[in-house]
């Protein structure tokens, strides 16, 4: 009969120190119904298990070690709502591309121009490029002319963020929405 290895348990390593984990000899207590102060961490202890709640170590570099009166369970899920608002606040920057030739004629560009308008206006930014085929590449200048004329037309929507700038067969120019009036 052959041995099977150990299971082997994975330990969730809790973020914040609760009760007997705490081993500052004395912590500033705070929480509802807790008379706030500096004290010592039996006493403390005391206080939380009165309550019949948890000591809670919410901020382990202060002096003394802040401790707040808590149930531990609602504590952590406030917790990670909390960071879930933050996550959902956080701008997530979208970029739009739009792409030239560097014959393109000003119909193209006054179309393409238009998207580019929309698409700063509800916050994206614009990469535009100028795409050389083959042997186009000799009309670089055209390229350059082409991506600062688009930029200059944007002014009013969005500001340069990156000047035109060549790269393999593509030059690039990079837009970046104006911030609202109202900030």
């Amino acid at each position: 009969m052959a041995l099977r290895p150990p299971r082997r348990v994975r330990v969730v390593e809790e973020p914040y120190r609760i009760n007997e984990r705490i081993t500052a000899k004395q912590v500033r207590l705070v929480g509802d119904n807790v008379e706030q102060g500096v004290f010592d961490i039996n006493k403390a202890r005391a206080i939380a298990e009165s309550q019949n709640l948890d000591l809670v170590e919410i901020a382990p570099t202060a002096a003394p070690p802040v401790c707040k009166v808590v149930d531990y369970s609602k504590f952590k899920y406030e917790q990670k709502k909390k960071q879930k608002e933050i996550k959902a606040k956080a701008q997530k920057v979208v970029i739009k591309e739009i792409r030239f030739g560097p014959n393109t004629d000003d119909h193209d560009f006054e179309f393409k121009l238009k998207h580019a308008i929309n698409f700063l206006k509800e916050g994206s930014k614009v990469k535009a490029y100028v795409h050389f085929v083959g042997r186009t590449i000799v009309f670089k200048e055209r390229g350059e002319h082409l991506l600062n004329r688009f930029s200059e037309a944007l002014g009013d929507y969005g500001k340069v963020e990156m000047e035109p700038k060549l790269e393999g067969k593509r030059m690039t120019v990079i837009l970046a929405p104006l911030p609202p009036k109202g900030k």
